[in-house]
């Protein structure tokens, strides 16, 4: 019984080790020239000039979770494209819906101002 798994148990083992083995060799002959902007902790090129739990804006959180949305909506067609000719009317009328859907949101959300940024 345990003989079934060794296979799976070889395979764990390889592929742990040439995961680890480029880091490792990396870490080894990597060279070590730490400079002041290395070591500096932040990578955006200046000093932070606030607390770094300040509060962002919400509109932030509100232009990222509708970019997802629809970026994922859009995801969808291309399944649907790729077998529009098995599905038939049905299949491109139940995508006419929910496209239908989509701009609606859409257009409300362009209303309502979501998508402005001052």
């Amino acid at each position: 019984m345990l003989e079934n798994y060794l296979p799976i148990l070889v395979f764990l083992v390889l592929g742990i080790f040439f995961g680890l083995m480029p880091l490792m060799v990396g870490f080894a002959l990597g060279p070590r020239r730490p400079d002041s902007e290395k070591l500096s902790p932040y990578e955006c090129g200046f000093e932070a000039f606030e607390d770094s739990r300040m509060k962002f804006d919400v509109r932030y959180y509100l232009v990222a979770i509708l970019f997802i949305i629809f970026d994922l909506e859009i995801a969808f067609l291309f399944p649907w494209a790729v077998v529009l000719e098995e599905i038939g009317m049905f299949g491109f009328m139940a995508m006419v819906i929910f496209l239908g859907i989509l701009v609606i949101g859409f257009v409300y959300e362009w209303k309502k101002g979501a998508l402005e940024w001052e």
